[in-house]
């Protein structure tokens, strides 16, 4: 068996694994799946008076591709922090026992989360259309865009991966994911417009990739109400732009989050 086929076979062994948490712990995934639809209520019905979106569509339909990029990107740090209680359990030094491929941790650890991010978007979506979204393009666009917003939170993790193995506890990834993610998601066009930034603000929403998700997914799901988005490259080419940063972030995180498994695993 070659390596690659290995690390695959082990890696869904530990997928397994990691799934079978949800019926053990069954609260992990209530609360998981809770925290999208406040977000969708809170900015449908709280919120979403105050903000104007551009073109004609109306404000939840405009809303969910930005609530939908959040929570992926945001869900992608439960491979960190997953990572981060099996190495303070000591239960990776277990696997290390195992006759097991090195990076299976690893695949099993970010091909589980992408499950958790699909029923998180299939709640998301059933909200949406609850509360007035609709798809507005075809099935086959729909299905590129809930790809490439699972595409993109996959990349993600691997990011998530890496920094959970350089950090003590569950505790310090939480905290450390959260002053960088959130500032990545709230300084974007998924919850206002990007006209509604100024100066260099405007430019960094721009060429921000969480934006470009949001705008792509509008965009499959023809959510943008007839409305062309900005003259920035990375606007005007929203797919092409987050496809590249996705290659950009495996290419440059799994090999060093494989690197620093085996550095930890090794002391």
């Amino acid at each position: 068996m070659s390596t690659a086929v290995q690390a695959l076979t082990d890696g869904w062994v530990v997928a397994q694994r990691n799934l079978i948490k949800i019926k053990r712990v069954p609260e992990v995934l209530v609360f998981v799946l809770i925290s999208p639809i406040m977000f969708v209520l809170l900015f449908a019905f709280v919120f979403g008076g105050a903000i104007d979106p551009p073109g004609s569509v109306n404000y939840k339909e405009w809303l969910i591709a930005g609530i939908f990029a959040q929570t992926v990107v945001f869900g992608a740090t439960f491979t960190g922090a997953g990572l981060a209680e099996d190495m303070q359990k000591g239960i990776i030094d277990r696997f290390r026992s195992l006759p097991m491929s090195s990076s299976a941790v690893l695949v099993g650890r970010t091909t589980s989360d992408v499950v958790y991010n699909i029923l998180s978007l299939i709640i998301m979506a059933l909200t949406g259309l609850l509360v007035g979204w609709r798809i507005r393009e075809g099935f086959v666009d729909a299905i590129l865009g809930f790809a490439l917003l699972l595409l993109f939170a996959y990349a993600v993790s691997w990011v998530m991966a890496f920094v959970g193995m350089l950090v003590p506890s569950v505790e310090v990834i939480n905290n450390a994911s959260f002053i960088v993610i959130m500032p990545l998601t709230f300084v974007s066009n998924a919850f206002v417009p990007t006209e509604s930034f100024d100066g260099v603000l405007r430019t960094i929403v721009e060429w921000n990739p969480v934006s470009t998700l949001t705008q792509s997914s509008r965009e499959l799901f023809g959510n943008t109400g007839g409305f062309e988005p900005t003259d920035a490259w990375s606007m005007q080419n929203p797919v092409l732009y987050t496809l590249i940063w996705v290659g950009i972030i495996l290419v440059i995180f799994a090999p060093l989050a494989v690197r620093q498994y085996r550095l930890t695993t090794s002391k």
